[in-house]
């Protein structure tokens, strides 16, 4: 198991992160699709025109989201990267210089001054570049985030997230189509907002209760909207 100083498996916090940021794609592609399809749905009973601008939104929204994500976690790993780079060359080129900063970070980090040198000593018996990253940028050394992994994962949550509205506007007869929606996807958002709270280790109640009223909100303001270009 791996572990950080502070005894923390970075591994299990890297796939919670992940969990995490899944859950609240599939969230934006709740909210998204549905205020999309309700506003589409008021100001029209054509399924063929709903499920186009549904499918349209999807589409741009799990694109957007995925190319967000790629540049957002492309640009995290250069700076990785990069602080690997600068310290790999600090140690090469004034090892005594690299000893004092990775000294000086230890007492930063909050370690009195007989820890700081005992640390400083183990580290460049051992691996003196990882001590350096890990303690300098607070980076997990060589755990660089995959850009790929990032841009799918919010890809497949976006569009995962988007079902519930749209397959209920689709399938649902006429009469029930909007109200349905509706209540689906009220039920959606709490069970994100619960489940977001959850792995966030934050009050579930406040979350879903907010969640919920965005997505009324949401799908309250394009309903309007549709109605006043409602064929």
């Amino acid at each position: 198991m791996t572990e950080t100083k502070h005894g923390v498996d970075a591994s299990f916090n890297d796939r919670l992160n992940i969990l995490r940021a899944g859950v609240l794609g599939a969230n934006d592609g709740i909210i998204s699709i549905a205020g999309v399809v309700i506003g589409v749905a008021s100001a029209t009973s054509n399924l063929w025109i709903i499920f186009l601008s549904g499918l349209s939104a999807i589409l741009a929204g799990a694109f957007s989201m995925a190319g967000g994500e790629y540049v957002s976690v492309s640009t995290q790993k250069d700076t990785e990267e990069a602080a690997v780079s600068r310290e790999q060359a600090l140690l090469d080129r004034d090892p005594i210089a690299a000893r004092d900063s990775l000294y000086a970070a230890y007492l930063q980090n909050g370690e009195c001054e007989t820890a700081a040198q005992i640390m400083t000593e183990r580290a460049f018996l051992k691996h003196p570049l990882k001590a350096l990253v890990e303690e300098k940028y607070g980076l997990e050394f060589e755990e660089f985030t995959n850009p790929w992994h990032a841009a799918i994962s919010s890809f497949v949550a976006f569009v995962l997230g988007s079902l519930p509205p749209m397959l209920s506007i689709i399938l649902l007869p006429k009469e029930i189509r909007i109200p349905a929606t509706v209540i689906i996807v009220a039920l959606s958002l709490l069970f994100t907002g619960y489940t977001s709270a959850k792995l966030g280790k934050a009050p579930t109640k406040q979350a879903m209760i907010r969640n919920l009223v965005i997505g009324l909100l949401t799908m309250g303001v394009t309903y309007l909207f549709g109605q006043l270009f409602s064929i």
